[in-house]
């Protein structure tokens, strides 16, 4: 794919390994909410589509594409006097302690695909502050000419607007542009903005659901290079 020029990612599912990283968080994190009240973290759980016993996201939860405010709704009908606005705030800082697990090794991931010449940014319906902080931590934030959350001011996935930000950030044409992430909102999301619809297996939805969406659909972002390449 010689006319590929940047590559946009999501976060969660495509740079991190979704269950690995959130999976046993997400237990912590209802709990903490709940104020250790079972019957509450079960509502909350249930909620957002997170099964308590197998610590890990049903496949059409919420949580796998929507934005830290969506969930805060969800969760705030089941915690009497907590407003949504403090939520998101509570959410967020919980997310920026989540001990992030890379999909693939990304220095040497990212650094093969900045050395090619590709620009590269990330979109996530996280926020932008959690973003960086665990991009920074991971020691990966400065492959990246772009990073933007659901509150950087162009909306939140599956519109486009983060995607055409990155495309008129970097200098390209969007149809220079592939999008890569694990979700239909990150597929519906490219479709949108004009760009290729690059899809990987590292999230909670499966081949059979991304396929008819993407252009190709790759284990990991390992196999990027090689699908540049024309392999």
């Amino acid at each position: 794919m010689s006319d590929i020029a940047a590559i946009v990612f999501d976060k969660d599912g495509t740079l991190f390994d979704f269950d690995a990283t959130w999976g046993a968080w997400a237990r912590g994190v209802t709990f903490d909410l709940a104020g250790g009240d079972a019957e509450v973290a079960g509502q909350l759980a249930r909620v957002i589509g997170y099964d308590l016993a197998a610590g890990r996201f049903e496949r059409h939860s919420p949580v796998i594409a929507g934005t830290v405010a969506e969930v805060a709704e969800l969760m705030a009908p089941h915690l009497p006097g907590r407003p949504v606005e403090a939520l998101v705030r509570d959410l967020d800082a919980a997310a920026c302690r989540a001990p992030q697990v890379a999909a693939v090794d990304l220095t040497r991931c990212l650094g093969g695909l900045k050395a090619a010449g590709l620009r590269l940014g990330v979109a996530t319906n996280d926020s932008e502050s959690s973003a960086r902080a665990q991009l920074e931590r991971e020691g990966v934030d400065g492959f990246f000419d772009f990073i933007a959350g659901y509150d950087s001011g162009f909306g939140g996935k599956p519109a486009p607007g983060q995607l055409l930000a990155f495309a008129q950030a970097v200098g390209v044409s969007p149809a220079q542009v592939a999008m890569v992430g694990d979700s239909l909102h990150d597929m519906a999301a490219a479709r949108a903005a004009g760009m290729r619809a690059v899809a990987v297996l590292t999230g909670p939805a499966v081949a059979e659901t991304l396929a008819p969406a993407a252009d190709v659909v790759l284990p990991t972002i390992d196999g990027l290079a090689a699908w540049l390449a024309g392999g």
